[in-house]
């Protein structure tokens, strides 16, 4: 399907960033061409998801794409390196991204008319509160004057994560689109603890510190981008 048509190019554009991103000294140049097409060609993804007739909902169609462009935003923000300005203006442009994504899940979630499960809504907020605690009090000693936008992102991306696990919990079975939603989220915050450990407390010098973080960070995205092709 039309959906599936970006993803050769997508790979291709992933690995040509990694070999910029990996090669010493980073290729910056490269980095500016090749981070932005891929995060295009994620959007472009999620866009084709409307080809498919009555297989697709516009609304959660657009609200994923338009975390997509703010995360394109903060894609490009962050390309320079010990820029703490752009750092923080990419901060907040994914942080917008998670509040799109989160918009997003509520809507599906009403829009299908999902009963909730209370009990599994519980136990996963108590589950992330505590790993973001945890991530949160790690990072801690390396943040100085970023503790306060540290934390509202942590809140935030684990707002997230609970609200595409509560929709996997109120399908109450195995089903594509939750599937897709769980995946992506964990793994965007899994890259964003990732970028975050290197940063704070590792000084930058996590090895392979941009294949772990980009591999993450991309496959998260690939898989909330096609959560908008597998509705119900």
């Amino acid at each position: 399907m039309w959906v599936m048509l970006p993803l050769p190019f997508l790979v291709l554009s992933f690995v040509l960033l990694i070999r910029a991103e990996e090669h010493d000294p980073r290729e910056e140049k490269q980095v500016w061409v090749w981070k932005p097409l891929t995060t295009l060609l994620v959007i472009l993804t999620c866009l084709l998801s409307l080809t498919r007739t009555g297989a697709h909902d516009p609304v959660y169609t657009l609200l994923i794409a338009g975390g997509l462009l703010l995360s394109l935003a903060g894609d490009v923000l962050l390309i320079p390196q010990n820029n703490n300005r752009a750092f923080v203006a990419g901060l907040v442009a994914f942080l917008l991204a998670h509040v799109a994504y989160i918009g997003a899940m509520v809507y599906l979630q009403a829009t299908l008319g999902l009963p909730r499960n209370r009990g599994g809504e519980v136990f996963a907020g108590i589950l992330l509160a505590l790993l973001g605690g945890v991530v949160y009090a790690y990072l801690k000693p390396g943040l100085g004057a970023m503790r306060r936008p540290v934390l509202a992102y942590v809140i935030v991306i684990s707002v997230m994560v609970h609200r595409a696990a509560a929709v996997a919990l109120a399908y109450g079975e195995p089903s594509i689109q939750p599937a897709l939603l769980v995946i992506g989220a964990t793994l965007f915050y899994l890259s964003d603890a990732i970028l975050a450990v290197n940063k704070f407390r590792l000084g930058g010098q996590m090895p392979h510190y941009r294949l772990w973080n980009l591999s993450t960070y991309y496959t998260g995205q690939l898989f909330l981008a096609l959560s908008a092709a597998f509705l119900g």
